[in-house]
Order: C-alpha cells, then structure tokens, then sequence
C-alpha cells in the first residue's frame, strides 16, 4: 500500500489523496464529504447499499456525503487512484455559478466511463499535486462542473445571462496584466477573478474568448517563452526551468517540447552553436 493525503488551499481547504491498494478491503464508512475520484490501474470493487460494483482505469468515481461503502481490490496487484475530497458547499458554489439549481448536487450515478472528465481529473489533480494552484483550480472547477451538469440530479437553471463583450474583454485584460505581473507563482482562480472583477467561470470565458487559452494554460505559454529566453541567453536548463516558475526541468522539458518541438538542451545546443533548431513551432 503506498499513500499520500494532503489538504490543498484550494477553495479554502479541500483533501486529496493519491493511492495504490492492495489486500484488506476498507471497512465499511461514509464521508461527510463528497468523494470524487479515478481509477488510473487496476480494478477496484466498491460495496454500495445496493450492492457492489466495479471502477476499472478510466472510470471516474462520484460518492455522495453519506454514502456507506466499501472498497478492495479485485486484482492480485491492487488499483491505483486519485480522489479528492469536496465539501458540500463547495460544490454548491460551483454548482450555482455554473447555472445549475441552488444547492448541493447529488450525483445520479456513482461511476462513469467519461474519457474527458477523467483526463481532466486526472490534470487537475496531478498540478494541485505540484503546487500548480492556477492550473489545479482551473482544472478542477471544469471537471466538476462537467460532472455536476452530466451527472447531477438537478437540472439548468434558466435566466442566466452573459456579461456584454465589452466587460469581458476588459476583465480579461485585467487578469492578463495580474498573470504577467505574477508568474512565477500565478493567484489560483477564485483569486485571480476576484482580482479582475469577475467570478472565475466568466473569466475562464472572457479569457479565452480573449486570449485563446484559459489563462493556466496562458501562464504555461508564458513561462515557456521565458525559459526560451533564458535558454538563448546560456542559462543551464535547470535553472531555467526554476526562473520560469516550473517546477524542475522534467517539468519545463515536457512542455517545452509540446510547443517547441524540441528539448531545452537540444534547443539551447543549437541556438548557441548558430545552427537551425529542427521541429520549432515558433
């Protein structure tokens, strides 16, 4: 068994924890919490009131606060999974401002085989698990509104209706100017919309209206930019990375070849040496 739980300031506290089991099932209990999770290997077998079922990789997990239940694996080598662990108000919040009815949700399936609410998840979860606090924000408030509108009980609420253009653009360029004046360690999007005036889903819209990118995915092309500048300059790869607000070089290096086409040491090697670099993107 190999575990790790920890509270992340997001949303003013909310649990998470990454796991691999293996061998004595859970006892029986509830949480006074939503669990929402994700199986990512292996296959687990979870015990409901109604009887048990089954969550392979892929499969994205929804308990509601008070659920009893348990969970054992049904594989010699055990399952693997991220869940985290939101209170009941903080869904709600989510909930109304994506337009859906005043309230907590209640989820009308305890599973589903979503591939992009898992990948979303899984994302959210893996950045929160890094301290990326803009992109896990980010991350999570879509996937949990994705979830929330396909999966919840309660329906759309009518009567909602959108800021003009005009105040979107506006407030988009607000955050634009918080995000280049904080990039090495970006507010997470409660704060940045706070910030600029707005809620964090109609910034998320004005922003990509604006921009073309939610703006964690800006601040990645931003930092990129920076560590290429860096880089052409003749600074170490790793020291690079930490001066572009990532986390190490593994980080950089995974997003720099995503939008350059090539590696930070193959991309410096070549700029230094005067020769064309092959595969950039520009």
């Amino acid at each position: 068994m190999s575990v790790r739980y920890w509270r992340d300031p997001l949303w003013g506290g909310v649990d998470l924890m990454r796991a691999r089991f293996t061998g004595d099932p859970f006892a029986r209990h509830s949480h006074d919490t939503y669990a929402i999770g994700v199986v990512e290997e292996g296959l687990e077998e979870i015990a409901f009131p109604d009887g048990p079922r089954c969550a392979g990789a892929g499969e994205v997990v929804m308990i509601d606060p008070g659920v009893v239940h348990t969970g054992r694996a049904r594989t010699p080598d055990g399952w693997t999974y991220r869940v985290l662990y939101p209170r009941p108000e903080q869904l709600a919040a989510i909930a109304d401002e994506a337009g859906a009815a005043a309230g907590p949700p209640a989820f009308s399936t305890w599973s589903a085989t979503d591939e992009r609410a898992s990948a979303l998840l899984l994302s959210a979860h893996r950045a929160a698990e890094q301290g990326q606090r803009l992109a896990a924000d980010s991350l999570l408030r879509v996937v949990m509104a994705r979830l929330i509108g396909a999966y919840g009980s309660r329906g759309p609420r009518p009567g909602r209706s959108a800021r003009p253009a005009a105040a979107g653009r506006s407030v988009a360029a607000r955050a634009r100017e918080l995000l280049h004046a904080s990039l090495a360690d970006p507010p997470d999007l409660g704060e940045l919309a706070a910030a600029a005036g707005t809620a964090p889903f109609a910034l998320l819209r004005s922003f990509r209206r604006a921009y073309g990118l939610p703006p964690h995915a800006y601040v990645v092309q931003l930092r990129v930019r920076r560590a290429r500048a860096l880089l052409e300059r003749g600074t170490p790869p790793a020291e690079a990375a930490v001066a572009a607000g990532f986390c190490d070089q593994s980080h950089l290096s995974r997003h720099f070849r995503r939008m350059v086409g090539v590696t930070p040491g193959a991309y410096q090697r070549g700029v230094l040496a005067g020769r064309p670099v092959g595969g950039t993107r520009g």
